[in-house]
């Protein structure tokens, strides 16, 4: 350290220090990167140069290194080795037989064979297992030639099939026992449980037995192989062939299910399925790893052979239901405590697919009882159907309807059984894994919807007088409604939207009738208001409601407008009630205090205000649209909708949006009024916009005098010099371009006199376009008379003293800019 100069303090050097330690970090960590890739281009070009010598590139150390490693080099030999001779040996069976008498053939037959199957031993005492591997693989497949061979001579009588069944057998046999003598080798085991799964499936071709018994005896083999055989490659083999087994099995017991007619004759195939599921529990119960797919397999089995012989028994049409009415069989044993965790999730979640399956392929069922009578209704008030099938109109068996309400009540039950189950194990150990949150999270709101969609449904089902049905209607949208109401939580939502769902297809249920119609409407109405102001969900429910309570409301209204016999004009000015009074709630919204904090003037509305002056505006839409035909009245409905936005504008939350919103409503509405007298002049349909927007800018350039006059003024002028424009430069009388042109005049000497852009640039602009209107006329009648020459001669002249005075026009032209640009 240097001691000339006094010591920094501790902090400061500190500092210093850290700053040159993470400078010289920073260096050395350049310094090796670019020594990694010195190194790389170094070794690239070592072995380029090698590549170029016609040889591979060394390896450390001065050896040339190989391309492959010696172990694979004497894989891909033995393999093309083993590959020649067994194609030897076939070519040897099939074409050279017959040649040989018979002791030849037997002497041939055992020296090859015994011959292949021997070599083994010496091999793999001297450590060459791979050769091992690849010549007992040979052996083997001389044992099923030497099996053609004895067929070949007479060996075996009957089928060629049966023969088939029973080499197979052998076959498995020989080669178990092969396996089990020299157990370093990996082949003979898979070889034997490969051949094993052929026997029983021959001889049930050969003796036209039931495939899928054979298959389910297979199946069976398969599993106990793959559970007590200790060799690791015959046990993932031996798994691999029971799921194939088995599904085979299932896939030919599901076609001879489908194909049955009666319960017996469903029987057969649900014994089947019986024994799968049996093979499947056991395989669970005796392996952690395949309990759940094993599990799950069983409870499909259950409930495909349960589900096939119920479907029988029940009316047509019930098919869904019969599965469904199956699948609470597994989900009735997945929730016994005493079964394995594995078991009891499997089981679980084989009950909750079918039922999950069932409930998608029903729902359209429910969907179609909401929407259903709207689009069968020929018009409204036309007359009531005869029952709640009837209305409908569609042509589908009633027996599926008959059969929806079982199904979906079979689902909600499985589903609120599932989320009371998460429930409980939420305490456990493993409650925290995210397929339990997940069982948690969205099984409360399945159990409701589809216990919602089992309820609607009823009545489509028992074909329920008309009268009955929009009383079961109401109640069922009542009390939906008032769940949510009355309810806290994730569900809420849901039911929420549930139960509107049913208030509209009830209201298009009652159109039949004009009685239905009012009570329905009205009661809705009422109920949804007082919901909104009882609700303790929240905002997001209030605010649904107060939307919902409108929309019920414009409807009750066109109700009554059609029943007295209104125009469509005048039903526009009685719906117009609606955007008044949701105003008026949204006021008083504002004014209530949100989360315990009033909103200060000027602060953000509320979510329940803005919806509310939304729907609003789109019911004031479609009021004045019910009214386009008729002018006058479009006028009224404008100027009422200019007046709520203007209340709208005048509360404490100073609703700007709201204030130009109601500007425009009365100046549309003075446009109908015009259009209603037949008045065609520009002026009278621009000078109502432009006089305000003027006055505007007027006042707010005296507040801020740094606002530009095209801020200011632009739009106002804008709105009347364009409109009179247009029409002057078409109009043929001289009275309107000449006030045109005198008011342009006065706007430009104004501008130039006050140094203002927007007066002074679209003053002249008008002016000009104005005389060269008017002049233009007299331009053409003067070019005609004179001789033809004479233009020519003036454009050249005009161009040669524009081109002598260049200088000075260029110059008086930036000194118009720069003067123009310092107006304001």
């Amino acid at each position: 350290m240097n001691t000339s100069t006094p010591p920094l303090p501790p902090a400061e050097e500190l500092a210093l220090v850290d700053r040159e330690l993470a400078r010289l970090e920073h260096r050395r960590s350049w310094l090796l990167t670019r020594r990694s890739w010195l190194l790389s281009m170094i070794e690239g070009a070592a072995a380029a140069r090698a590549l170029d010598a016609g040889g591979p590139p060394a390896a450390p150390g001065g050896r040339t290194a190989g391309e492959t490693s010696g172990r694979g080099a004497q894989n891909a030999l033995l393999v093309l080795g083993g590959v020649l001779l067994s194609v030897a040996a076939v070519a040897f069976t099939v074409v050279s037989w017959g040649s040989l008498g018979i002791g030849g053939r037997g002497a041939v037959l055992a020296a090859v064979t015994g011959a292949a199957l021997a070599a083994p031993v010496p091999l793999l005492r001297r450590g060459l297992t791979s050769t091992a591997e690849s010549v007992a693989a040979l052996g083997l497949l001389l044992t099923v030639l030497d099996a053609y061979a004895l067929r070949q001579v007479g060996f075996g009588g009957g089928s060629a099939v049966g023969y088939a069944a029973g080499a197979a057998a052998v076959l498995a046999a020989v080669w178990a026992g092969y396996g089990r003598l020299l157990p370093e080798l990996v082949l003979p085991g898979p070889a034997a449980v490969g051949a094993a799964q052929l026997p029983l499936l021959l001889w049930a071709t050969a003796e036209r037995e039931p495939l899928d018994r054979a298959l389910t005896a297979t199946a069976a083999f398969d599993v106990a192989a793959a559970l007590w055989v200790s060799r690791r490659a015959v046990r993932r083999f031996a798994a691999g062939c029971a799921a194939v087994t088995g599904v085979s099995a299932a896939a030919v017991a599901a076609v001879g299910s489908a194909s049955a007619q009666t319960p017996a004759g469903a029987l057969g195939p649900a014994a089947v399925f019986a024994a799968l599921a049996v093979i499947a529990l056991f395989a669970a119960a005796r392996s952690d790893r395949a309990a759940l797919p094993a599990s799950a397999a069983a409870g499909l089995a259950l409930i495909a052979g349960a589900g096939g012989v119920v479907r029988e028994v029940l009316p047509t049409g019930w098919a869904v239901s019969a599965y469904a009415l199956a699948a609470a069989v597994p989900a009735a044993a997945a929730g016994i405590r005493l079964l394995p965790r594995g078991t009891a999730r499997g089981l679980g979640g084989a009950a909750a697919g079918v039922l999950g399956a069932a409930s998608l392929l029903t729902l359209p069922l429910t969907v179609l009882t909401l929407v259903g009578p709207v689009t069968a209704l020929s018009g409204p008030w036309r007359g009531a159907p005869a029952d709640a099938y009837t209305a409908l109109g569609v042509d589908l068996s009633p027996s599926f309807f008959a059969a929806a309400p079982l199904t979906l009540l079979l689902a909600a039950g499985a589903a609120a059984a599932g989320a009371r189950w998460a429930r409980t194990a939420a305490g456990t150990p493993s409650g925290t894994r995210p397929g339990l949150d997940a069982l948690r999270a969205w099984a409360p709101g399945a159990a409701a919807g589809l216990l919602w969609a089992a309820v609607v449904t009823v009545p489509a089902a028992v074909r329920m007088g008309y009268g009955p049905t929009v009383a079961y209607g109401l109640l069922t949208a009542l009390g939906t409604l008032g769940w949510a109401v009355l309810r806290r939580g994730g569900t809420v939502p849901l039911v929420l939207g549930c139960g509107l769902a049913g208030a509209v297809g009830l209201g298009g249920l009652a159109l039949a009738d004009r009685t239905a119609t009012f009570t329905v409407l009205g009661v809705l109405v009422v109920a949804l208001v007082a919901a909104a102001v009882a609700t303790r969900a929240g905002d997001a429910v209030r605010t649904v409601l107060a939307i919902a309570a409108a929309g019920f409301g414009s409807w009750l209204l066109l109700a009554v407008a059609r029943a007295a016999a209104l125009t469509a004009a005048e039903a526009g000015l009685l719906l117009m009630a609606v955007p008044a009074v949701a105003c008026g709630v949204a006021a008083a919204a504002a004014r209530r205090p949100r989360s315990g904090v009033p909103e200060d003037e000027g602060a953000a509305p509320g979510p329940l205000t803005v919806a509310l002056e939304t729907t609003a505006a789109v019911v004031g839409a479609a009021a004045v649209l019910l009214a386009s035909g008729d002018l006058p009245m479009t006028s009224v409905l404008l100027g009422l909708a200019g007046v709520i936005a203007a209340a709208t504008a005048l509360r404490p939350e100073r609703r700007r949006p709201a204030g130009a919103t109601a500007a425009a409503l009365f100046v549309l509405a003075a446009w109908a009024r015009l259009a209603a007298w037949e008045v065609t002049v520009p002026e009278a349909y621009s000078l109502p916009v432009s006089v305000p927007a003027l006055a505007v800018g007027i006042l707010h350039r005296r507040r801020a005098p740094e606002t530009s006059s095209w801020a200011a003024y632009g739009p106002g002028l804008a709105a009347t010099l364009a409109p009179s424009l247009t029409v002057a430069l078409s109009d043929p009388n001289w009275l309107r371009p000449l006030l045109l042109g005198a008011a342009a005049l006065a706007l430009t000497l104004h501008g130039a006199r006050a140094r203002l852009q927007a007066p002074l640039v679209l003053g002249g602009t008008v002016l000009a376009l104005v005389a060269l209107h008017e002049l233009a006329p007299y331009v053409v009648q003067m070019v005609g008379v004179l001789p033809r020459w004479l233009p020519p001669a003036l454009a050249g002249l005009l161009l040669l003293t524009v081109g002598a005075t260049y200088e000075q026009r260029l110059r008086d032209a930036r000194r118009l800019r720069d003067s123009v640009h310092r107006m304001n």
